[in-house]
């Protein structure tokens, strides 16, 4: 049996832990440093180092030493693992230069998988915030439904050619309880979320409601202006809401009571 020198020691006991069974397996194979490096095409210096202490084999080495010393790959290759991480922690100095035949490891493949999943979280939470500050802050829960007044509605440039004027639709209130809910023909929406700028049959739903809940909420014509958002205020602040102007879940179920 070889008589091996002994390992530094600043070691890290997992480093010395895998290069003591390194050793072993060099020993139960009989080969020299020649014969092994001819069998595992790393070169004798290289084998040299690993055995040492002085240099951390990559992981092909390691499996090819378990191969030719009757050792278990598996365990052999754990042991190369934590060696491993504990060598990147303290002992990026005693590293070799990187090139050909100096056994130098290749990158890690725990630290490449921990760092496509730092990339994968950040995405995440970017593309959450975008849509957090998307999202306006209402009484309740529900999705917007009503469709904000477009562009349609601006004044035309000067020159250009006066362009037809779309109708209006015009709404009628017809009062309805259902289930022991009031619907005024409209809508039968219970979740929409109504702001001042929207409009359409739900903006006309709630003016109905309003009017017949003893509020101001102007002409029924389907678009919440300031005479609307002020009614809603009316009806929130008479029913012990959130004040905020903005119908949702809590105040469709306040103006359906």
């Amino acid at each position: 049996m070889s008589r091996w020198k002994g390992l530094p020691e600043e070691l890290d006991p997992r480093v010395r832990q895998l290069v003591v069974r390194l050793r072993r397996a060099k020993d139960y194979s009989g080969l020299s440093l020649r014969r092994l490096a001819a069998k595992t095409g790393y070169s004798a210096s290289s084998w040299e180092r690993y055995l040492a202490g002085r240099s951390l084999p990559p992981r092909e080495a390691v499996e090819a030493m378990a191969r030719l010393g009757g050792d278990d790959p598996t365990r052999l290759l754990a042991l190369h693992e934590v060696a491993a991480e504990a060598w990147g922690s303290g002992a990026e100095h005693r590293r070799p230069p990187a090139g050909p035949g100096t056994g130098t490891p290749r990158p890690h493949g725990r630290a490449l998988r921990i760092t496509l999943i730092a990339g994968s979280v950040a995405l995440v939470l970017a593309v959450a915030a975008t849509v957090l500050l998307a999202v306006r802050l209402t009484d309740g829960e529900g999705k917007a439904a009503a469709t904000p007044l477009t562009a349609s509605t601006a004044t035309r440039a000067p020159g250009s050619p006066k362009q037809p004027e779309r109708e209006r639709p015009t709404y009628t209130c017809r009062a309805e309880r259902i289930d022991g809910r009031w619907y005024a023909g409209n809508s039968r929406t219970q979740k929409a979320i109504l702001a001042k700028g929207h409009a359409g049959p739900e903006v006309a739903e709630a003016q109905c409601l309003l009017r017949d809940a003893g509020l101001s909420p102007g002409a029924v014509d389907g678009i919440f202006g300031p005479h609307t958002q002020r009614a809603v205020k009316d009806l929130q602040k008479r029913s012990g809401l959130v004040v905020d102007g903005i119908i949702g879940p809590h105040t469709w179920k306040a103006l359906r009571e």
